[in-house]
């Protein structure tokens, strides 16, 4: 390998940690090694160890780039539907059309590594958090609206989240609902917020 360009070292660093992303998104969490970051980056190893040398950060800053990101992306997404019916349909469907098993792979190999990586593990906590807030916005809009009806709007996100996260990591290996996820999910929701039945399809259909 030819020896790399001199570059200053603040772009190095976020040239390497953007390769360490990207390794992540096409081959999961787990691949995210010194030589996997330093092949994808053009570098020696060594390089990436000179800038990084503690893996479980660049790991857990690797995570941290793939699932902000997306969230980034929903939020855009769901502040462009017209209500909280219509922004919780929006996300339901984005979150279950099949789209994001890259990212949802890494999720669950979060949730797993992240038991011997605590810088991992601390980031898998904060983005949940972040997930949960983004949820919680749609369900107390939704309930102050009269929409939706929970006694807990808190512990309502959290169980959205929970539901989602659970069907998506079953679609990883095609079991269960596979592509009828949204319908069955759907339902459920339903019956958490006090919708009617068949509300969430409806909405779905008019966005």
């Amino acid at each position: 390998m030819s020896r790399a360009a001199r570059r200053p070292p603040a772009e190095r660093r976020a040239e390497l940690a953007l390769a360490a992303r990207d390794v992540a998104l096409a081959d999961g969490l787990a691949a995210v090694t010194l030589r996997a970051v330093a092949g994808r980056a053009g570098v020696a190893p060594a390089l990436v160890a000179h800038y990084h040398p503690a893996m479980d950060e660049l790991v857990a800053s690797a995570f941290t780039s793939v699932v902000a990101a997306e969230l980034e992306e929903v939020r855009t997404l769901l502040a462009a539907a017209d209500g909280p019916l219509e922004r919780l349909a929006a996300l339901l469907r984005t979150l279950l059309d099949g789209t994001r098993d890259d990212v949802t792979l890494v999720w669950v190999e979060a949730w797993a590594l992240g038991r011997r990586n605590e810088a991992l593990a601390s980031a898998v906590r904060d983005q949940m958090d972040a997930w949960q807030a983004l949820i919680l916005s749609v369900v107390d809009e939704g309930v102050a609206s009269g929409a939706f009806h929970a006694d807990d709007p808190a512990q309502a996100a959290w169980q959205l989240l929970g539901m989602i996260d659970g069907l998506n990591a079953q679609a990883l290996v095609r079991w269960g609902a596979g592509g009828d996820r949204g319908p069955v999910l759907a339902r459920a929701v339903e019956g958490v917020l006090g919708l009617p039945r068949g509300s969430l399809a409806t909405a779905a259909a008019e966005t």
